[in-house]
């Protein structure tokens, strides 16, 4: 797995985003963008230099002290022309380069132009705390600059001055520069991370849906099956019972695939469908409610299930559907469970409860003697899926062999007054 790492390059600020380590350079390459830039810097500066140079040359005859020009202005040219071509590297070491021409400062006048613009590379690339130190190497270099290079028509405290105001307003635009693109990375962070946090939701919103699908179907497809894999065990173990007994178990065979085939069907169509809104996709079949119970229990004993039901429920009609849903699917889980490892036992389901109190949701049967000829396999979720849908539903479960020996599967759901 490969890291992210910041790579430390002078043009990339504070707060950038992380990039692959196998794809960070020693030295990026130049945009267009950068290159607009260098080349205008650079002819800005050459063209400074030569602007001071043919000054140079020009006779002052107002100066109270002459200077021996025919030195001094060739190598002041020189010195700016350095500078001019140092500019080409000053995205790569800017503060290596402002700290190797910083005496320069001291006397040329010619690299005043693209040594300011070393000088503002290093506000805008570099923390504060070394533009502030740069600045003030460069302020004691002003006041040299002042003895060494005087102007003929202005005091010594005027001149410094004027080399103090530049400096500063240097500092501030490079200062605004960085305080920007700073603010603009971090926007587009943000942005990206807004965006990569919105896909997440929506792939958990549509996963947490699949889930939800997968659950319904296998609460619904393993009781079908069950009782498929039950007439179709009684057909195998009577094959001379009397043919009314035939055709009954055979019409129950056919309804009950044809419902599984039914609902196998809506589910598959719900989980092809990838529209835009997929997280909100809920499947065309009615949910059952705890209405439905008396005939979930009265298809079991169809299929010769000897049930029980004991309904203490103070108001039926009054439970909420989400509560009524959940005690259906639990009742549901717990007959196909029995008739899938526990066949030929009693089971008994007791329903209790009130608003305030909550439900109570009871399945009990005998545990099994000996081993099943013919078991019925099983996913191992269905409890798990149950649990999901308790606690979902703030209430809690509890399933396994009591003292008695029984196995047991009971939940509370909340139940709140109207």
């Amino acid at each position: 797995m490969t890291s992210a790492v910041v790579p430390d390059h002078p043009w990339l600020l504070p707060g950038a985003l992380a990039v692959p380590a196998d794809r960070v350079r020693a030295h990026p390459r130049r945009t267009t963008r950068d290159w607009i830039v260098d080349s205008l810097c650079f002819l800005l500066s050459l063209g400074w230099v030569l602007l001071v140079t043919a000054d140079a040359t020009e006779p002052h005859p107002e100066m109270a002290v002459p200077l021996p020009y025919d030195w001094m202005i060739a190598a002041d040219a020189l010195v700016g022309l350095l500078c001019c071509g140092l500019l080409w590297s000053r995205r790569r070491w800017p503060l290596g380069l402002a700290v190797a021409t910083l005496p320069l400062t001291t006397f040329s006048l010619a690299g005043a132009v693209p040594l300011l613009i070393v000088y503002f590379t290093v506000v805008v690339h570099r923390r504060t705390a070394v533009a502030l130190a740069v600045t003030a190497a460069g302020l004691c270099t002003n006041f040299a600059f002042g003895y060494l290079r005087p102007e003929p028509d202005m005091p010594y405290w005027a001149s410094t001055a004027w080399g103090v105001v530049i400096s500063g307003t240097v500092l501030a635009w490079g200062m605004f520069v960085r305080a920007r693109r700073q603010l603009v990375l971090s926007l587009r962070e943000r942005a990206d991370r807004a965006e990569a946090e919105q896909q997440l939701r929506v792939d958990q919103a549509r996963q947490l849906e699949r889930t939800r699908i997968a659950r319904e179907m296998h609460d619904v497809l393993a009781h079908r099956i069950s009782l498929l894999s039950l007439h179709a065990g009684a057909l195998e173990f009577r094959p001379d019972a009397p043919p009314e007994e035939v055709a009954r178990a055979a019409g129950v065979i056919r309804a009950s695939a044809h419902a599984a085939l039914q609902d196998l069907r809506e589910v598959i169509g719900v989980l092809r469908a990838e529209p835009d809104g997929a997280e909100t996709a809920v499947p065309e079949r009615p949910q059952p409610t705890l209405g439905d119970l008396p005939a979930l229990v009265a298809e079991s004993r169809s299929a010769g299930v000897r049930v029980n039901l004991v309904d203490q429920v103070v108001d039926p009609a009054a439970v909420p559907v989400a509560v009524g849903r959940s005690a259906y699917r639990i009742v549901q889980e717990g007959l196909t469970n029995a008739r899938k490892h526990a066949p030929g036992t009693v089971v008994t389901v007791r329903l209790a409860g009130g608003p305030v109190d909550g439900l109570a949701v009871e399945i009990r049967n005998p545990w099994p003697v000996g081993g099943l000829a013919h078991p019925i396999p099983g996913t191992g979720t269905g409890l798990v899926g149950v649990a999901e849908r308790v606690s979902l539903a703030g209430g809690r479960l509890e399933h396994g062999r009591d003292a008695d020996g029984d196995f047991r599967l009971a939940a509370w759901l909340p139940w709140p007054a109207s």
